[in-house]
């Protein structure tokens, strides 16, 4: 995923939590917006208690590389803040993928 495709800084992720939609499910948790800008923006983040700084960042470059093949940035509607829950580490790549599409797919219905 480019760089200007993510959500980097902490006010961002902070206005678009609180002021944004939500879905979940048993991996994920989604909060979504309106895009601002022309392409969609995704921020990624992992709680501490999900391992070390080693392991979150494997979470989340798995993330971004399951959004660059799912999202086409140009179309897709929203700016995304996704948030990996517990169940992400019990469940393998191909399943949290299908968690994944289905929860972007759920926030251009709605």
């Amino acid at each position: 995923m480019k760089k200007k495709n993510r959500v980097r800084k902490s006010q961002e992720f902070q206005k678009l939590i609180h002021g944004a939609k939500k879905k979940a499910n048993g991996s994920f948790v989604l909060y979504y917006a309106p895009k601002k800008e022309e392409e969609a923006r995704i921020g990624v983040s992992l709680s501490r208690k999900m391992g070390k700084a080693v392991d979150r960042n494997l979470y989340k470059r798995q993330i971004r590389m399951m959004c660059q093949e799912l999202i086409d940035f140009r179309t897709y509607p929203n700016d995304c803040i996704i948030i990996a829950r517990f169940g992400y580490k019990e469940r393998s790549y191909l399943n949290n993928k299908n968690s994944l599409e289905k929860i972007l797919l759920d926030a251009i219905i709605q």
